[in-house]
């Protein structure tokens, strides 16, 4: 596990640097995000999804102890406009005319978070629309770069194993994405220059996912713009899923039935 969530959220499991697995065959990268969107599914809120992805080893991003990083996402048509060390307004207009739509048509993905206040005045000056989230950055940048979502590019800061996860959907889809680490406290600061990043360095996509023989998969938890949650039955439980082939590019639906009774004689999780 080279992208997890255990030193951030005090969680016990599948965090950096965990080891699964028998030892046997290729050895595979994971990312991981049990929950993303941890507060909307304790509030029961839509939006909350499972996400993990998987590169070859070697081939995803490794943030070290930064845990938030400023990101910019768009889809095809528009993944040679963007470009993080601009402005604002100067990316919404690139990014409107690689779309060959006015940039009052554009709606931008926002977490809805203090610290995004002036960002989302300046979006909002420009001209365009803003769509406010509390939680959830991989599925903002999935709608970013999927068609027909309402959405146009994702911009702001989040949780730097979300920016991974969602660089190998994005890389997949043929999407574009710039990230810059952004420390949220001096501690996370201070930790990344000891470490010997340079906080000033733009990533680029290839930077993130260097491979192209990637997966990525996607499971609703709650109901979403484009996954429904779980819903169960008599001894059953429903899923939908997003299944994501780098190597192909291939984007699958996936409707699954669950016999609850069989996965608990196989999984330690109590169904």
């Amino acid at each position: 596990v080279v992208i997890g969530e255990g030193e951030k959220d005090r969680a016990p499991m599948l965090y950096n640097g965990e080891v699964l697995g028998q030892g046997e065959g290729p050895l595979w990268d994971l990312a991981v995000d049990p929950v993303e969107g941890t507060r909307l599914l304790a509030l029961g809120r839509p939006g909350a999804i499972s996400v993990i992805a998987a590169a070859p080893e070697g081939a995803l991003f490794n943030p070290g102890p930064g845990f938030y990083a400023a990101k910019l996402v768009v889809g095809p048509e528009a993944r040679e406009a963007l470009d993080l060390r601009a402005s604002v307004a100067e990316n919404l207009r690139a990014i409107a005319k690689a779309l060959r739509k006015e940039v009052r048509e554009l709606t931008v993905f926002v977490l809805d978070k203090p610290r995004h206040a002036r960002l989302i005045e300046e979006i909002r000056l420009a001209g365009a629309r803003v769509t406010l989230q509390t939680d959830g950055d991989v599925a903002g940048a999935l709608a970013a770069v999927l068609p027909d979502t309402g959405v146009d590019v994702l911009m702001g800061t989040g949780g730097t194993p979300e920016g991974v996860l969602a660089a190998v959907a994005v890389k997949a889809l043929g999407g574009g994405m710039q990230m810059r680490l952004d420390p949220q406290g001096e501690e996370e600061r201070w930790n990344l220059i000891h470490a010997g990043f340079d906080l000033d360095r733009v990533y680029t996509l290839d930077e993130l996912c260097k491979a192209e023989d990637t997966h990525f998969a996607a499971t609703g938890i709650t109901d979403g713009p484009f996954l429904r949650g779980v819903r169960y039955g008599k001894g059953r439980a429903w899923t939908e899923s997003l299944v994501i082939r780098g190597a192909t590019g291939t984007l699958r639906k996936v409707e699954a039935w669950h016999r609850l009774e069989k996965l608990r004689g196989i999984s330690p999780v109590a169904y």
